[in-house]
């Protein structure tokens, strides 16, 4: 059986622990590799050598540092193919999908390679007789990053190029459901040049994120997962005086006025409801039918929902793959079950879906609910897999209304042909991001990406210059050179500007 470890001081290390976790191939339901899972001690043996690395890399001028991120960013390109590959294997997208994942994780890159720019701060002369004054951003220290099963690329590089390139050492605690992409990434980036020590890979669980969050030597943590762990990693990352940021869950809704093109509108939902099987924080799961806009929807998307080609990843003819593990099949499944018994209307079943060949697949079709209503569990939880649910709205004031209500407040869009109602929803929908006409609006790299209330713990969202702001303390200097006259003591608040 393959074993997966951890990469620490720039070389592949063997687990110490004796703690192994299984990873699966999700088509065929099969255990393909044994994954490490790092005690605390060797958490902090990771980040000891993090920290002897860090004072020369901070000390590495900028413009070298964006060298490495555009020798990386080549690295990406040149290995996409393998990258995907391996996504497919042990998450269960389809290829196409994974090849977007690393397309998305190679903007960050690109971004990263502006960093010279990016770091700048700004020159005030003469702000008094004499005296000059400035600002300049500089790295926190050591960095870790807590990131998901279902982007194992490109959630990781949303947060190390930024933090590498502002000068920080960063620790990668990867989903133990899908860690083999983490230990291609760190290879690329020593190809690229990064110094040993610089990026570090800690495979492992919950021992490992505990240790991460108490370890006096991080300065910061980045996550993204569910609320529940992303509330208890922001709380005990701030109780030991880290910085953190840490993105939770969402229920997405996308809202479908009278006047939209109706066939686009159900081209968008298809690929965003059940694109990744729905195991995306960016996924739509509930449609907003306005007006008379649900009857006409629902009959033109159950026939596409029972229609979607399900294989394995790696068919080119796939739509939609498995679900990442047996035990999420069974999660997603009862919610399926849960909706019938709230008293929604089950349009479409994807229970007990079975493919010629992978019957052990962590295979589900896609579900279609109309009828639901804001009091169903399966409108109010996030459940993470290939289920839309319809809800039927008289007006957009009432979806506007309903949507600012929920707990979660990641990513809405809204399908119309009228301006003013989309800069009116756009103004008052209380959601991080907002697509018009668009189902998924993630932003691009030099934007930064997060959600409102219950989907953000933390004042900053990743990449972009918020991810610059997160990853740098800023610093005010003022000087004067009196050229040797001296004015004595003075005891009063200094107004420069006289």
């Amino acid at each position: 059986m393959r074993e997966i470890g951890h990469f620490i001081g720039g070389k592949p290390s063997a687990g110490t622990s004796g703690k192994f976790g299984d990873v699966h191939n999700p088509a065929a339901g099969e255990v393909t590799a044994r994954v490490a899972l790092a005690s605390g001690a060797e958490v902090s043996a990771a980040v000891a050598s993090a920290t002897a690395a860090w004072p020369a890399w901070a000390a590495t001028p900028p413009l070298r540092r964006a060298r490495v991120m555009f020798k990386l960013r080549d690295l990406l390109e040149r290995d996409r193919k393998e990258l995907s590959a391996i996504i497919t294997e042990e998450h269960g997208k389809v290829l196409s999908d994974a090849d977007g994942e690393v397309q998305r994780g190679m903007e960050v890159v690109e971004f990263a390679c502006g960093i010279p720019h990016l770091l700048k701060g700004e020159y005030t002369e003469m702000v008094g007789t004499g005296i000059d004054a400035w600002s300049i951003r500089q790295p926190l220290g050591v960095v870790a990053g807590i990131t998901p099963f279902n982007f194992p690329l490109m959630v990781p590089l949303w947060m190390l190029p930024v933090a590498l390139a502002c000068g920080n050492c960063f620790i990668l605690k990867p989903s133990e459901k899908d860690p083999s992409v983490s230990l291609k990434l760190a290879a690329l980036l020593k190809e690229a040049g990064l110094p040993d020590g610089v990026f570090t890979v800690i495979q492992g669980a919950r021992e490992a994120v505990e240790a991460i969050l108490a370890h006096p030597d991080i300065a910061a943590i980045s996550f993204v997962g569910s609320t529940a762990i992303a509330e208890t990693i922001y709380k005990g990352g701030t109780s030991f005086g880290k910085r953190v940021q840490a993105l939770g869950g969402a229920k997405n809704h996308l809202v479908v006025m009278p006047d939209a093109d109706l066939d686009d509108a159900v081209d968008a939902l298809m690929g965003s409801a059940y694109g990744a099987a729905g195991e995306r924080c960016m996924a739509v799961s509930v449609a907003v039918a306005v007006g008379s806009a649900g009857d006409a929807l629902v009959s033109k998307l159950a026939p596409r929902v029972r229609a979607l080609k399900i294989a394995p990843g790696v068919d080119p003819e796939a739509e939609m793959g498995p679900l990442i593990t047996r035990e999420h099949l069974a999660k997603v499944s009862g919610y399926i079950d849960l909706g019938v018994k709230e008293g929604a209307s089950l349009v479409v079943d994807g229970r007990g879906l079975k493919l010629q060949g992978y019957e052990n697949g962590f295979f589900i079709g896609g579900s279609l609910f109309d009828n639901v209503t804001t009091d169903m569990r399966i409108y109010k939880d996030e459940i993470f897999g290939p289920v839309l649910s319809v809800v039927r709205a008289p007006d957009v004031a009432t979806a506007t209304r309903m949507i600012n209500a929920h707990e979660y407040g990641n990513g809405v869009a809204l399908f119309t042909n009228d301006g003013a109602t989309a800069r009116d929803f756009t103004s008052q929908i209380q959601i991080g991001m907002v697509g018009i006409n668009v189902p998924i609006p993630v932003p691009m790299s030099f934007h930064s990406f997060g959600g409102w209330k219950h989907s953000l713990f933390g004042d900053h969202h990743v990449y972009g210059m918020e991810g610059v702001r997160f990853y740098t303390k800023y610093k005010a200097v003022t000087q004067r050179w009196t050229g040797g006259a001296r004015k004595g003591a003075e005891f009063v608040m200094p107004t420069l500007g006289r």
